[in-house]
């Protein structure tokens, strides 16, 4: 009898422990218990967005930039207050891409804030880009309300499962106080490691202030019958559980970064690789020039080293002009002879043909953030003699430390150098050779070179143009030069603008559009005039997606879907209120003389499109187009 009652008690004990549990856990769920520490403030008219904008303020961001949407106006407002430029662009996807330029060119967080749903798709193509640049953008998404989440709201879709493959952090924000810790996480995760772009979900009701928000929840008219008090009280605790704590103090300055570091092993074994090279050969990329080195010590590193490089990315103008270590042409036939390679934030894609550019008797180094990068298409075409996961600037600081004193033969460097001024005498003749129709556009962009002012950040955005515009014009100096990047988007120009101008306001943003990418961009200079930000665009418009049609017609047989027209571009950009001015045949002799008009109006505060109107060459018959 007294083993039953034991039995008995033990039972009743499990299911009373089982009832607390289930309590406790319905208790949690329904936020009772986190309302036990956090109280709602009822009176308070603090809203969502000051949290937003007060994080944004303490990581030291200046520029926002936007395409208004009624789901994001609080932090808009909120920015606006604490002194955060706000800067709303014609489509969301230039305000990405003006976040990616200042996140470039500042190395710290460019921001983007877009409305839902559609606000949001519109920036998919810039947040891929971001991510294979590597770019620190942080886009801020506005959403349906948290009740209203699968239920058929406005402009209401999964967002984060469109965003989880793009972004390294995605996070959708469920409770006011959340806002704070969450943008904080965000941004560290974007600057660690491999930079790449986070993503917020921000949902209406966590923006506006309790007031607002409770009128769009809870019914005005008190409920009748049992259900009508149930639905009432859940919606009741579900308002109180947003808003509970919302206004605690929090701190909101940035988290500390994880940037991977070479260790001192693998950085010897590296100086001894170097040490034995009788050609070596140095290729920088974007990385090298991310933080925490700034341009000036890692140029001074690369002098030091003594090495004749390549520069490629955001790297380009990092020993500035005519400098006699920097080699410009010919990469694959100096890969070929060089003993040591060291492929610096620089990896074996297509740009290196996968590897295969790379000789097999060539000891590579290759140092990189990011593992998987750095070592792919190893495992086919060639193979790493060391490979080092680290900050690459940091790596090239340190290498130079161990290899203080060293020299290398001078012949090397000249058998380059010469290569490389052979192939500039035959861009000389190139330009001498009138085209069909229109200017030549080598010798446009030769004349471009030399007007280029020493404190010019050069865009660009296209693919015949562009491509011929790589191999003749220098930037002047480090973080003066924005592509895409290796994901090859056009559409970049006026947003990378955007962001340049607004960061280095002292410096002359040249843009160099092809007139296929400038369609993208046009629109944007109604932003550039009404934020009265002074740009200048050089379109290089020879009536056709060239690049395109280089390749199709002699493989295909047709022309099909590459043709346009020489439209009057400048023309267009008069009616959005920029200036404009035109080059042709008419005024060839006056080239010089047009680029200083369109200088003088940029310095009187005036964006402007010079329409160049250009032949075809065959300049980069044989380029990369697929």
């Amino acid at each position: 009898m007294e083993a039953s009652a034991g039995a008995f008690s033990s039972v009743l004990l499990l299911a009373f422990g089982a009832l607390v549990i289930a309590v406790l856990g319905a208790a949690q769920r329904l936020g009772l218990l986190s309302r036990l520490v956090h109280t709602v403030d009822t009176a308070s008219i603090q809203h969502g967005g000051e949290s937003v904008a007060a994080v944004l303020r303490a990581h030291g961001v200046r520029f926002l930039f936007t395409l208004v949407g009624g789901h994001i106006s609080p932090l808009l407002v909120a920015c606006e207050k604490l002194g955060i430029r706000v800067v709303d662009t014609r489509h969301e996807v230039t305000a990405v891409f003006a976040a990616d330029a200042v996140a470039r060119l500042t190395g710290t967080l460019g921001v983007a804030a877009v409305t839902a749903g559609p606000g949001l798709t519109n920036t998919v193509t810039a947040v891929k880009n971001a991510q294979i640049a590597q770019s620190p953008v942080l886009l801020l998404g506005g959403a349906a309300g948290t009740l209203l989440q699968n239920r058929g709201a406005l402009q209401a879709i999964d967002q984060m499962s469109l965003f989880r493959p793009l972004c390294k952090f995605c996070a959708s924000v469920q409770r006011v106080r959340d806002i704070v810790p969450t943008l904080r996480a965000a941004a560290a995760a974007a600057q660690s490691g491999t930079p790449g772009p986070v993503f917020v979900e921000l949902p209406i009701d966590v923006l506006y202030p309790y007031f607002i928000v409770r009128k769009e929840v809870v019914p005005a008219m008190p409920p009748k019958g049992l259900m009508g008090r149930v639905v009432s009280w859940y919606l009741e605790n579900h308002l109180a559980n947003l808003f509970a704590g919302a206004w605690e103090p929090q701190p909101e300055g940035p988290l500390p970064l994880d940037i991977p570091q070479a260790s001192a092993q693998q950085v010897q074994r590296c100086v001894e690789i170097l040490s034995r090279a009788k050609r070596p050969l140095i290729l920088l990329g974007s990385q090298a020039l991310l933080p925490p080195i700034p341009a000036d010590k890692l140029r001074a590193a690369v002098e030091t080293l003594g090495v004749p490089c390549f520069l490629g990315g955001m790297a380009r103008g990092l020993l500035g002009r005519n400098h006699p270590l920097h080699i410009r042409q010919n990469r694959s036939a100096a890969l070929k002879k060089a003993d040591v390679v060291l492929l610096a934030g620089i990896i074996c894609d297509f740009r290196l043909s996968y590897g295969r550019v790379l000789s097999r008797s060539s000891k590579i180094i290759i140092v990189n953030r990011n593992r998987k990068d750095m070592l792919i298409n190893s495992d086919i075409f060639w193979k790493p003699q060391e490979a080092v996961q680290g900050d690459v600037g940091s790596f090239m600081v340190k290498l130079v430390e161990g290899l203080e004193g060293q020299t290398w033969a001078s012949d090397w460097a000249e058998e380059l150098r010469e290569a490389d001024r052979q192939k500039e005498q035959t861009f000389r003749e190139k330009a001498l050779m009138p085209a069909a129709q229109h200017l030549n556009p080598v010798r446009v962009l030769q004349l471009v070179e030399e007007t280029l002012p020493d404190n010019s950040i050069l865009v660009v955005d296209g693919g015949d143009f562009v491509g011929t515009a790589a191999h003749l014009v220098q930037p002047r100096g480090p973080l003066r030069w924005l592509d895409p990047g290796a994901f090859g988007t056009l559409g970049v120009g006026a947003g990378f603008a955007l962001g340049a101008k607004l960061c280095r306001p002292d410096a002359e943003v040249w843009c160099l559009f092809g007139d296929g990418a400038f369609g993208y961009s046009l629109i944007e200079f109604d932003t550039f005039v009404r934020h009265k930000i002074p740009v200048m665009a050089l379109i290089g418009n020879d009536a056709g997606w060239t690049q395109i049609s280089r390749e199709q017609v002699p493989c295909l047989g047709s022309n099909v879907a590459c043709g346009l027209a020489y439209t009057d571009y400048h023309k267009a950009a008069m009616g959005l209120g920029a200036q404009g001015l035109l080059l042709s045949r008419q005024n060839e002799d006056q080239v010089v003389k047009v680029l200083r008009d369109a200088q003088q109006q940029c310095r009187d505060g005036h964006p402007v499109v010079v329409n160049i109107l250009i032949g075809r060459t065959d300049f980069r018959d044989g380029s990369i187009a697929v």
